[in-house]
């Protein structure tokens, strides 16, 4: 779990990256290798500490692997007897 505020501000914005590029049609190879770069960035600009990029390392690949988040919402379907 996430405890450090900085941190879960990093894990948000890419759970929405990988969430807006899922829809874009991209798949888990192209989200996996979105989140390498994120982490290489992070890890190259010292943004936080190591081991608070292996925790948010963690959650992200955690948050890959449960396809909940990737299901597709079916739309609504319109009523056919309205007068």
């Amino acid at each position: 779990m996430l405890q450090d505020t900085r941190t879960i501000r990093y894990y948000q914005q890419l759970t929405d990256s990988l969430v807006y590029m899922w829809n874009r049609g991209y798949r888990f190879d192209d989200l996996r290798l979105y989140i390498d770069g994120y982490l290489a960035a992070l890890r190259h600009s010292n943004a936080l500490e190591a081991y608070l990029i292996h925790r948010l390392e963690e959650e992200a690949t955690r948050y890959l692997r449960d396809p909940s988040n990737f299901e597709i919402i079916p739309l609504p379907q319109p009523e056919t007897d309205y007068y």
